[in-house]
């Protein structure tokens, strides 16, 4: 099975100006509708000295120690040519860390060409970490999918299957035995990393399910603070499907099938749905049984192994 299909997120200036408390030196009037795509930060060293093969005019630019200590040492007139060129690229913003005072051609620069220009307390390499860490997560690839996002003994399993099969009413049930719900019906999924999926629920529906005959409930109000968590890793995809007679199902689970999303594959199980099934602990048995293959177990090999001794 295959979910690749993804698009590509922005965010407002504004939020990572709230987000690492950046003071502003220069507010263009169109700041508020800066948006930025890129995940990356450059500090345009080689840039001051000219050079600007692959130079990406999306990123979020920083000034530090060294950047500013150049621009001091060369005159003036060769400090408005240098950042007049820079400032025309149209950058989203450049923040000045160490609560250093960029010079006052940085300012006017910055002011000609409509560029936003900010200032941190924190140390440059400080400042760069946490922004490319949070730009990473905040601008990953993201897709949204129609299921329910749970964490059971630490692992998150997406849900997957047709309305009405039961995926929130086991949900409602695994929180009930103290695991955690992330998502319901609505489940967007970024790819942070090569192998890393992280999952949350839209901002406007988060905490909500709605259960069949019931309506909708607030999951934090009503079993508490501990029932919810806001994203959780994607480790084991369950894809709920209606019991079919005649149909044969993996008895053994010695081969691992996988589904691929956003280029990533994990592990999918399928749990065929009939009534009597406890699913949840179905589920938490799942859960516990993805763990120890990660770990390097598989039981489905330990029996198979122990059978081909006993009897060959």
């Amino acid at each position: 099975m295959d979910l690749s299909e993804s698009k590509k997120p922005t965010i407002s200036l504004a939020e990572i100006i709230k987000e690492f408390d950046l003071e502003i030196l220069n507010a263009p009037d169109n700041m508020s509708q800066v948006r930025v795509e890129s995940d990356d930060i450059n500090r345009p060293g080689l840039q001051l000295a000219g050079f600007y093969d692959y130079f990406n005019p999306r990123d979020i630019q920083i000034f530090g120690r060294e950047e500013i200590s150049y621009l001091t040492q060369i005159d003036s007139q060769k400090r408005l040519e240098v950042l007049d060129r820079l400032f025309q690229t149209k950058f989203p913003a450049l923040v000045v860390s160490r609560n250093l005072d960029p010079t006052q051609e940085c300012i006017d620069m910055a002011a000609r060409h409509g560029v936003t220009l900010l200032r941190s307390r924190e140390w440059t390499s400080t400042l760069m970490s946490a922004m490319l860490s949070t730009l990473k997560v905040w601008l990953a690839p993201q897709i949204t999918r129609h299921g329910v996002l749970v964490e059971i003994y630490g692992e998150g399993v997406l849900i997957l299957g047709d309305s009405g099969i039961g995926k929130s009413e086991t949900a409602i049930e695994l929180v009930k035995r103290g695991h955690r719900l992330i998502a319901d019906d609505a489940v967007e999924i970024r790819k942070v990393s090569n192998r890393t999926l992280v999952g949350s629920a839209p901002a406007v529906i988060r905490h909500f399910m709605e259960i069949r005959g019931i309506g909708v409930i607030d999951v934090r109000r009503i079993f508490g603070i501990g029932a919810v968590k806001d994203t959780e890793s994607i480790d084991l995809v369950v894809q709920f499907e209606t019991w079919a007679e005649g149909q044969v199902y993996d008895r053994l689970g010695e081969e691992i099938e996988t589904i691929n999303i956003m280029d990533v594959n994990k592990p999918l199980i399928t749990i065929p749905v009939r009534p009597g099934r406890n699913l949840a602990v179905v589920l938490e048995v799942a859960a516990m049984n993805n763990r120890d293959r990660k770990m390097g177990y598989n039981s489905a090999h330990e029996l198979l192994t122990r059978i081909e001794d006993t009897y060959i």
